[in-house]
């Protein structure tokens, strides 16, 4: 099992034929994913090859959708034009939009989510480095070869630790990781993903990864406290941070006590989850809760 993202996946690239798209859609094949064309309105009716696959490249995702049943996007375009590409894939039925984009004005992002949200079409990200479900699909940068499939389901705001997680525990594997980004206005949440795998009855333990800034990660403890049966572990990033400065992700700033890491760790660990004070030490919590069963 897995969420949001199945070997039945049908994928499309928005921005394809650019250097980032071409890159990421040469590692998306090669992890199996059924990427089945690329949007690009200039170079509509031609193929490009992947290695041993020729991929269609479609004038819209209308189109697109239409002649090979894609339900998935993932979005590479400039962010200046992020907004209508997401516009566009709702508009065509697409039903998950993975949009990896980093730099996309708030203002951008609040128009394009809330149109999705009213047209059934969830988003991922923007700035984020999108999900994967090992031995299945990959719909972004996620690299594939750093784990397999397992019971674990981690959900991040930050791309390389998400890595890491992946990697220290690729002897367990997982079920599904999702990067839903570190922007101020995303689309898939903590909450949203919280939720998804406390559905899932091939996940058995959920990593939760934050960072300062905002009040998302306490906003998932109260929901932990209410929702959530499974057990929880999670790693906050940012316990240096210094106040006012923001740190590598838009949304990841400091303003006085509000949004601090310890702020985060305190309401994760008040509702029962094990919370590392480094990345290694929320795998080793995690190998223990799994081994206490």
């Amino acid at each position: 099992m897995a969420i949001y993202l199945t070997k039945e996946s049908k994928v499309l690239v928005q921005g394809m034929t650019g250097a980032e798209g071409m890159k990421h859609t040469r590692r998306m094949l090669a992890a199996g994913t059924d990427v089945v064309g690329g949007v690009n309105p200039r170079k509509a009716g031609r193929t490009v090859d992947f290695d041993d696959r020729a991929v269609p490249v479609f004038g819209s995702v209308r189109e697109a959708v239409a002649a090979t049943g894609a339900d998935v996007t993932v979005v590479f375009v400039p962010p200046a034009f992020t907004s209508s590409a997401v516009v566009e894939a709702a508009d065509a039925g697409i039903g998950l939009a993975v949009v990896i984009t980093e730099g996309v004005p708030v203002h951008d992002a609040v128009a394009f989510h809330a149109y999705a949200s009213r047209r059934g079409t969830r988003v991922i990200g923007p700035n984020c480095p999108g999900l994967i479900t090992p031995g299945q699909s990959d719909a972004g940068i996620i690299p594939a070869d750093i784990t397999k499939p397992g019971r674990i389901g981690l959900v991040s705001k930050s791309g390389t630790l998400t890595y890491q997680l992946m990697y220290e525990l690729r002897d367990i594997g997982f079920s599904t990781c999702v990067g839903i980004g570190g922007d101020p206005v995303i689309g898939t949440t903590h909450i949203d993903c919280l939720a998804a795998f406390e559905e899932d009855p091939e996940t058995e333990l959920i990593i939760l990864i934050g960072e300062i800034g905002g009040d998302a990660e306490e906003r998932a403890a109260a929901y932990i406290k209410e929702s959530v049966t499974k057990p929880v572990v999670a790693y906050i990033a940012g316990f240096t941070a210094p106040e006012g400065k923001t740190m590598g992700h838009a949304g990841a700033i400091v303003s006085g006590s509000s949004g601090t890491a310890r702020a985060k760790k305190e309401a994760l660990e008040a509702v029962g989850v094990r919370v590392g004070n480094t990345p290694s030490e929320a795998a080793q919590l995690v190998l223990k809760r799994l081994e206490e069963g």
